[in-house]
């Protein structure tokens, strides 16, 4: 249904929409549909973990296997349904998880309905519904102004940072942020209709997140996607047209070749453990709304913090009023927190200290405004009263009034200056003839968690970059409190866009700095190779937030700041921030620790199917003896070893990480193998015993990467190496049969236990070749940089 054609209801701004113009618009279908997910549904779960295209090839080569009657090769189809199965309850557990700490943070919005102030979800936005849209909100439907003014952030919109004064008559987009101001506003567009209904619920969804993890899994499936299906056509018809083997056997052995190839539990892997850290972040009230963030908080070596609500409680306290006349000081803050609607922790300071009153009669206001810094109404027979940064008023210069504005700022108050003019407000001009009557000071009390986190961050060797729109002396003064070390300050105001990258370098504390400029700092910093993470609870954060590796908000701040966010904090405890690096560092190093016992297999599986296309003989492990390998040396520990402890810093490229671990194992096994095809054609030894060799000394090897693996040894470790040793010579000593292995004589047994000797000795001596290697081009980077 078009909803254009419907009749447009003119509602009053103080009456809104009845019960009934609301109900009827819900039947019609003009409420505000979200099209956006925060999670998957369960639907799409279960069709995302079981159709795949690697569970689609499973599939083909399971029919190929029972049509040539060979069951007992099917057992690889366990681990598979195993993945599946694990998969999908994971996934199940972590959307549940998330689903209700998505109630906590979902976007409100207040409307007048009935001639009440109601605060109701985004969804149940209807068209022509009465808006009240105040500094921090989100608007989350296209919209006409039709009372007060505001001034608005489009840059989500337009890309354009400009500030954008929105008066009665004027459009107002979804997705743009209220940044300061009052207003009544009319719904026009609802749901698709929206000019950007995209960016409505989440506008983090306009930015890919980086991450090396899945960019590496997906580089290594494509390959293996791209090569399997030719390289399975080309060895099954080599095998039975060229070397002349049944059909049975030339199915089994290819087959064989395709399941090793396939990293079956390397994404299911993945999933758990990401799915295990929003776990346990969640436990911790962190709500995980991107979840490829956790690789990006292990990689983090400078953190970016705004001030307030960050290092302090984001509660100001108006500690004292130094009158510099004879004017009635409280008497004109509590008409100015009466006329200004501005909802910032400054106002309900002094609201909360002098409350409100309406003895004078306004004539006009100005918000205040991150870009401004200021904000004052203009009175009736008083003239008009600016509040705000003494540097950003229209004064005459004083300086003994600038000396003891620093001497309160060195103490760590934050100084506002109450300035007087005759002349009234025009528009968002500021009078020019100003003169200070009184400076306010105004305290923002320090967490009490936040010098332990600071010092953990140190420890860490991450960066601290201290980033504020309050007076840099203020700002350094309250670092220092908080124990943050060499504080270097700037006041940001004083900084061209061209000086910003060497300010970056040099200072540790920003203060008087615009949402531009903390943008530009993030910018700056990743351009100079940084994995930057920003924290922040305002609207003047939302930029910087939008543009970091990783952005993390406070459930207290701004719905525009919670929606750009990856990560929020939804008890705004800042003592949580390492508990959350921590536990990214754990789940990106265990999967890296355990994605390389997957990748040994891959890669000698793919290697050694194209050696088979040249040499008369079959492919020498059959599915079985591949499962056999995969699930003790690879499948099972990988998943114990995957939800470990392990804290220790990321460093380097996931994939050569990984495939400089999985490299000298995938080796072994090509030598390993190399070894016994000479071996078996030198004493003329049958397919079925260079099989039974190939099987065992693999093994041998899967278990020597497991061990290096482990390294060093823990008592759980230990657990799961000898527990995996003991089960492979157990299936391979007592249930021969099963995993078509053939009894050895005397001879080939000590010519075995002679290979087994040498393939631990033969992998360590590649793990140091390689490490050498890595040695060496560490240090030509160093050299070149």
């Amino acid at each position: 249904m078009d909803k254009h054609t419907h009749t447009r209801i003119n509602a009053d701004c103080q009456q809104g929409l009845s019960s009934g113009q609301v109900a009827k618009r819900k039947a019609e279908g003009l409420y505000n549909e979200q099209t956006v997910q925060t999670t998957k549904s369960y639907q799409d779960i279960i069709k995302g973990n079981v159709f795949t295209l690697f569970n689609l090839i499973n599939a083909i080569l399971a029919g190929l296997i029972i049509f040539v009657g060979s069951y007992k090769n099917l057992l690889f189809l366990g681990v598979i349904i195993s993945n599946i199965v694990i998969g999908i309850f994971q996934e199940i557990r972590a959307k549940r998880t998330l689903d209700k700490l998505s109630l906590i943070t979902s976007t409100q919005i207040h409307v007048i309905r009935d001639g009440m102030d109601q605060a109701v979800h985004i969804e149940d936005l209807v068209l022509d519904d009465i808006m009240k849209l105040a500094s921090g909100d989100q608007i989350c439907s296209d919209a006409v102004v039709l009372e007060g003014r505001l001034e608005v952030n489009e840059s989500l919109i337009n890309g354009e940072s400009d500030i954008i004064t929105k008066e009665p008559g004027d459009f107002l987009y979804s997705g743009s942020f209220v940044i300061s101001g009052n207003a009544a506003a009319r719904v026009e567009h609802v749901g698709k209709e929206n000019f950007s209904y995209t960016i409505m619920s989440d506008a983090k969804t306009m930015r890919r997140h980086p991450s090396q993890l899945r960019d590496a899994i997906n580089y290594i499936l494509k390959i293996i996607s791209i090569i399997i299906f030719p390289l399975g056509i080309l060895l099954f018809a080599k095998q039975y047209f060229i070397s002349h083997y049944t059909m049975a056997q030339a199915i089994v052995s290819t087959t064989g070749a395709l399941i090793g190839m396939i990293p079956e539990g390397l994404v299911l892997l993945t999933s758990v453990a990401l799915a295990v850290g929003t776990i346990n972040l969640a436990k911790r009230k962190t709500l995980v709304q991107e979840l490829y963030c956790i690789e990006t908080l292990a990689r983090v070596d400078t953190l970016c913090l705004d001030k307030t609500g960050t290092l302090t409680q984001g509660k100001m306290v108006l500690e004292e009023i130094i009158s510099l006349g004879e004017e009635p000081i409280a008497e004109i803050l509590q008409n100015i927190g009466y006329y200004l609607k501005d909802d910032n922790s400054t106002f309900h300071a002094i609201r909360e200290k002098y409350g409100v009153s309406s003895t004078y009669r306004m004539l006009e206001t100005l918000p205040f405004s991150s870009v401004r810094k200021v904000s004052g109404v203009t009175f009736e027979n008083y003239g008009t009263y600016i509040l705000g940064a003494y540097e950003f008023m229209h004064v005459p210069k004083n300086p003994v009034l600038e000396k003891q504005i620093k001497q309160y700022a060195a103490g760590g108050s934050r100084v506002l200056t109450l300035a007087h003019s005759c002349q009234a407000i025009h528009n968002t001009d500021i009078p020019k003839d100003l003169e200070p009557i009184a400076f306010l000071l105004l305290s923002d009390p320090i967490r009490p968690e936040t010098k332990d986190t600071l010092d953990y961050f140190k420890r860490q060797g991450v960066d601290l970059k201290i980033i504020s729109g309050d007076n840099p002396i203020t700002v350094q003064a309250i670092a220092q409190k908080a124990g943050m070390e060499n504080c270097t300050s700037i006041d940001a105001s004083t900084l061209e866009e061209s000086d910003i990258a060497d300010a970056m370098k040099r200072f540790n504390v920003f203060g008087r700095v615009s949402p531009q400029q903390k943008k530009a700092m993030v910018l700056a910093l990743q351009k100079d190779k940084h994995i930057v993470a920003m924290s922040g609870d305002g609207v003047n954060d939302v930029l910087a937030l939008k543009e970091a590796d990783c952005s993390i908000a406070v459930a207290g701040g701004s719905e525009a700041a919670k929606n750009v966010a990856n990560l929020v904090l939804l008890d705004a405890n800042f003592a949580n921030l390492p508990h959350i690096v921590l536990e990214g560092r754990r789940v990106i190093n265990n999967i890296q620790r355990a994605a390389s016992l997957f990748l040994v297999k891959t890669t000698f599986s793919t290697v050694l199917a194209l050696v088979t296309l040249f040499l008369n003989s079959l492919y020498p492990f059959m599915p079985i003896q591949l499962t056999l390998i995969s699930t003790l040396t690879i499948g099972i520990p990988s998943f114990f070893l995957a939800l470990e402890p392990n804290h220790n810093r990321v460093k380097g490229n996931f994939l050569i990480n990984v495939m400089s671990r999985a490299i000298p194992g995938a080796i072994t096994v090509l030598a390993s193998i190399l070894a016994v095809n000479i071996f078996a054609a030198v004493f003329h030894y049958p397919e079925s015993v260079k099989s039974t060799l190939s099987v065992i000394l693999t093994g041998v090897s899967g278990l020597c990467v497991l061990r290096r693996v482990c390294d060093p040894f823990t008592k759980k470790r230990a657990l799961i190496f000898y527990s995996m040793m003991c089960l492979f010579i157990g299936c391979v000593c007592l249930f021969p049969d099963i995993f078509s292995l053939v009894r050895l004589d005397l001879f080939t047994f000590l010519c075995l236990l002679g290979g087994i000797i040498v393939v631990p000795i033969f992998m360590d001596v590649l793990h140091r070749f390689f490490n050498s290697f890595k040695k060496i081009n560490a240090i030509l980077e160093n050299a070149t940089k």
